[in-house]
């Protein structure tokens, strides 16, 4: 049986939630297309001389609520579907966590673990000559994603600002601090599914002091979901793994440890005093919370059956498929949707946004306390809901999402 692709899975989640709201056929239509997509041209200069051609893409989703947000991958499979999906999970994150921002997304279809610096800085600044027409700081944002990190976004604001004949900062988040980043933007997205996990663990009755974790994907979510659980929490964490695979330790993995050998060896694999595992094992090992951290579809009707985690907290976009899901809430698994655990990247970009507009600078200890309230109201207003109405967790996130966007659309005559 073929699976959805991302952006069929979340149309399937409006039609859920569109009888609870009376959404009318035009309302509804309206929410399962992106308000404008961009298809371009990447050129770059490759170091043997050659010119390569890369597909780009931009997708404004939804800009009801304010201007657009999201990030921008480099993936050698990135797909127009799975751009148009994270684009429109990213109007639902901003509009659950009531930011006054629409969902974007972006991507370059390249393999940047095959190219040099100096090709990547070529490829980063090229994107943004083909798209500056249509992002600004009050039009669209940027932020890094899957495979761009902080130097490639001081690349692209460099380069829209060389463009625009002025600095300007807010065009991008996820930037160096020292270039208008925020503090506490490189591990937002772990910290803020942690303060999510923390309430849903003492709803769903497994305490985190050395509850057993298995971590799927250890980029710079996972392994930052690794670190903070460990170390701020107290679980006990039992199995990572990366694109090559994974490690396994039952008595639990030293994070500090195997970060540092997997950025000397560039691999999880050989791990001292662990055992090696696949992926698709990592994910039906018996543990208290599993967390998917990695990419899209990774919990499918083949393996959900298998699971045998007391709860799933979703810090990546999309990991789940919709018919995996009813198959967890049969086995009783309680699942913490993506836009509600994962947002914390979001919120605190928003927060380097108002940093910039403002000319300003906030400690980290202001970025951790503003986003803890954040993420915590959040997802009691939507646990609330879900009680309320006997549905899950995501319906019940869908629900609030789309009505305050819908909100918004009708009141500027949109609809």
């Amino acid at each position: 049986m073929n699976e959805p692709n991302l952006f069929e899975m979340v149309k399937e989640h409006i039609c859920t939630c569109s009888s609870d709201l009376d959404l009318t056929p035009d309302i509804e239509t309206s929410l399962k297309l992106p308000v404008r997509e961009l298809h371009v041209s990447v050129p770059v200069r490759m170091d043997n001389g050659r010119l390569n051609v890369f597909p780009g893409f931009r997708v404004h989703y939804n800009d009801a609520l304010g201007p657009t947000k999201g990030g921008v991958r480099f993936h050698p499979d990135e797909t127009i579907d799975t751009i148009r999906g994270l684009a429109s999970l990213m109007t639902w994150k901003c509009a659950i966590h009531n930011l006054p921002l629409g969902g974007a997304k972006g991507g370059v279809v390249c393999n940047p673990k095959e190219m040099s610096k100096g090709e990547l800085e070529r490829l980063s600044r090229s994107y943004i000559q083909a798209i500056h027409q249509f992002i600004g700081p009050d039009k669209d944002v940027l932020a890094p994603d899957v495979y761009t990190n902080q130097q490639i976004m001081a690349w692209m604001m460099d380069e829209y600002s060389r463009i625009a004949g002025k600095t300007t900062f807010g065009v991008i988040t996820g930037k160096p601090v020292s270039l208008g980043g925020s503090e506490g933007r490189d591990d937002a997205t772990a910290r803020g599914g942690w303060y999510v996990v923390s309430e849903a663990s003492k709803d769903f009755g497994v305490p985190l002091k050395d509850a057993s974790v298995v971590i799927q994907g250890f980029g710079n979510v996972g392994g930052n979901a690794a670190l903070i659980g460990s170390q701020e929490y107290g679980v006990r964490v039992i199995a990572v793994s990366d694109s090559q695979g994974g490690i396994l330790n039952r008595d639990g993995l030293s994070i500090g440890d195997v970060m540092r050998y997997k950025e000397t060896t560039g691999s999880l694999k050989g791990f001292p005093g662990s055992a090696e595992i696949t992926n698709a094992e990592l994910l039906e090992l018996e543990t208290d919370i599993l967390i998917p951290a990695a990419l899209e579809n990774v919990i499918t009707t083949n393996n959900a059956g298998r699971i045998r985690a007391k709860m799933i907290a979703e810090f990546a976009n999309g990991p789940m498929t919709k018919d995996a899901e009813r198959i967890l809430f049969q086995h009783q698994i309680p699942v913490i949707p993506d836009f509600l655990c994962n947002a914390g990247g979001v919120v605190v970009s928003y927060y380097e946004m108002v940093q910039n507009f403002n000319i300003d600078h906030w400690d980290a200890k202001e970025i951790h306390r503003r986003l803890e309230t954040k993420m915590v109201s959040c997802y009691h207003d939507v646990r609330k809901l879900a009680n309320d109405h006997n549905v899950t967790i995501r319906q019940a996130a869908y629900t609030i999402a789309v009505s305050r966007v819908v909100k918004a659309m009708k009141l500027r005559g949109w609809v």
